[in-house]
C-alpha cells in the first residue's frame, strides 16, 4: 500500500489549496481515507475522513464548513479542498488509510497506512 500526498504549499490567509492523496494497493471499497495534520509542538489533529463505499464523511470542528473531502474511485485519489485558510491551519497534512468498519465513525478507525505528508503554510 502506498499513499502519496501532494498540493501543499504557501498561501495567504483567506486563500485556498487542494490537497490530493493518491492511493495504490488498496480499494476504496474496503478502506476509508482520513486526513490528519500536525503543527510543530502540537498533537496530531483529525481533519476529515471519508468512507467512499457508503458516502460517510466527517470533519473536525476546526475545519467544518471550510474544508471539503471527496474521492475519485476511478483515480483512487482523495482530495481535500481547503478554503478560507487561517494561520492556525499551518501544519503538515497526512493522509491515512484504515479498513472500513461498518456503522462506526471513520475518525475512530485503525489507520495503519500513512503517507509522507505535505506542508501547508498559511501566512497572514
Amino acid at each position: 500500500v502506498q499513499l502519496v500526498e501532494s498540493g501543499g504549499g504557501l498561501v495567504q490567509a483567506g486563500g485556498s489549496l487542494r490537497l490530493s492523496c493518491a492511493a495504490s494497493g488498496l480499494s476504496f471499497d474496503d478502506y476509508a481515507i482520513a486526513w490528519f495534520r500536525q503543527a510543530p509542538g502540537k498533537e496530531r489533529e483529525r481533519v476529515s475522513c471519508i468512507v467512499s463505499s457508503v458516502g460517510d464523511i466527517y470533519y473536525g470542528e476546526s475545519v467544518e464548513g471550510r474544508f471539503t473531502i471527496s474521492s475519485d474511485k476511478a483515480e483512487n485519489t482523495v482530495y481535500l479542498q481547503m478554503n478560507s485558510l487561517k494561520d492556525e491551519d499551518t501544519a503538515v497534512y497526512y493522509c491515512s488509510a484504515g479498513e472500513e468498519e461498518a456503522l462506526r465513525n471513520c475518525f475512530l478507525y485503525d489507520y495503519v497506512f500513512w503517507g509522507q505528508g505535505t506542508q501547508v503554510t498559511v501566512s497572514s
